[in-house]
């Protein structure tokens, strides 16, 4: 049971306004907050239950009605008919009203679709939708030119993926609006835009052999400039969700596959339609079950990646630096594994992805990487 002060001790915590943004928690205070961050998004459980549970019925009634039913691979057999209208694209997929929804079902009962919550008795015990613990940004952030856009794939060629991102205030259990969601990946073969090869005198790098760091390389330097693709940031909507089109992320040396985000509170909007990161409340990294994974591996051009022969794919429980375990938290209490459902019949017609942040908005760390 959901002990009444567990929000009251996070919000006594809150003037503690600026923590490191590149590492797990190493000092006392570091841990407690982590820790106290935990037991405030336990305490938000039921609510991040229902916000996204709405938010997957919405891309069913919305987005997947039109679509035999043989396609529509979570939408329930249930589900009234709409015509056959065409899956919406781009822009209109993200229309404002595209995905406005009730947050009950026909007959008023609670229906939680997305999460492991699936008792309403025991939903209060289960908050394994959220993404809370802040973890290391890494070499790739660009601090200045990242594109403010919902569709963040350029020309990269890889699996169509759409992004559902909730984010939920820690402090209130409730959707948090209007702030700037960024995120950053690696495209199909394991690079960052800007950064496609090593530093000339470690072209023969090999990984590194043991310890926190096993397995990765030093971080390629970042030579053009002009590259965007796979970089984006979007603000959220008024019911607290950011959604974006991308591709399906790819691996490098010594890393599980993921996503890197942000969540900026401010901003500066730019006139080239870049922006400018102001107050920054949060920094994580997203992952991917590791069957699903395996199954990507075998996808064009995924089967292109330069490793895959050599040392293959990092396994989300060997990521070095420990950064797939310490996204769980301090007591292993969070899980920052996207909750993956079919847009069709089958896996290469693309994929949408379920998460929710759990956010302290008081916060502000350091926008920038330490290594």
């Amino acid at each position: 049971m959901v002990r009444a002060h567990s929000l009251t001790i996070l919000l006594g915590l809150a003037s503690v306004t600026t923590i490191s943004a590149h590492q797990e928690p190493k000092t006392d205070a570091e841990v407690e907050t982590q820790r106290a961050l935990q037991r405030a998004a336990y305490y938000c459980a039921p609510a991040v239950g229902e916000f996204t549970a709405a938010r997957k019925r919405a891309w069913q009634q919305q987005v997947l009605s039109g679509l035999p039913l043989n396609q529509a691979a979570f939408a329930p057999a249930s589900m009234p008919s709409a015509g056959n209208p065409s899956l919406p694209i781009n822009e209109d997929l993200f229309a404002s009203g595209t995905y406005s929804s009730d947050s009950q079902n026909e007959s008023g009962k609670q229906e939680i679709l997305a999460c492991d919550v699936v008792e309403e008795e025991t939903v209060t015990q289960n908050n394994s939708c959220v993404l809370t613990p802040i973890v290391t940004e890494g070499p790739y952030y660009h601090k200045s030119g990242h594109p403010i856009r919902q569709n963040i794939a350029e020309y990269q060629i890889g699996l169509l993926t759409y992004l559902d991102i909730g984010v939920i205030d820690v402090n209130t259990c409730k959707p948090l609006p209007n702030v700037l969601v960024d995120i950053w990946q690696a495209n199909a073969t394991g690079h960052y835009a800007g950064h496609p090869e090593p530093a000339p005198h470690l072209a023969n790098e090999q990984p590194q052999v043991g310890g926190k760091r096993s397995g990765l390389l030093s971080a390629f330097p970042r030579t053009q400039f002009h590259e965007q693709w796979l970089r984006g940031a979007w603000q959220t909507n008024s019911h607290g969700v950011a959604r974006f089109t991308t591709i399906f992320p790819g691996y490098y040396t010594g890393r599980a596959t993921h996503i890197h985000t942000k969540v900026f509170t401010s901003w500066t909007e730019n006139p080239n339609g870049t922006f400018d990161g102001g107050k920054l409340s949060h920094v994580g990294q997203f992952f991917f079950e590791d069957d699903l994974n395996s199954q990507v591996d075998k996808m064009y051009p995924y089967v292109e990646n330069p490793i895959r022969d050599i040392r293959g794919r990092t396994r989300n429980w060997r990521d070095s630096l420990n950064i797939f375990e310490d996204s769980h938290g301090p007591e292993g209490e969070y899980n920052p594994v996207f909750r993956m459902n079919l847009l069709g019949g089958v896996i290469n017609q693309g994929l949408v992805g379920f998460i929710t942040m759990g956010i302290n908005s008081s916060y502000e760390l350091d926008n920038w990487w330490k290594g």
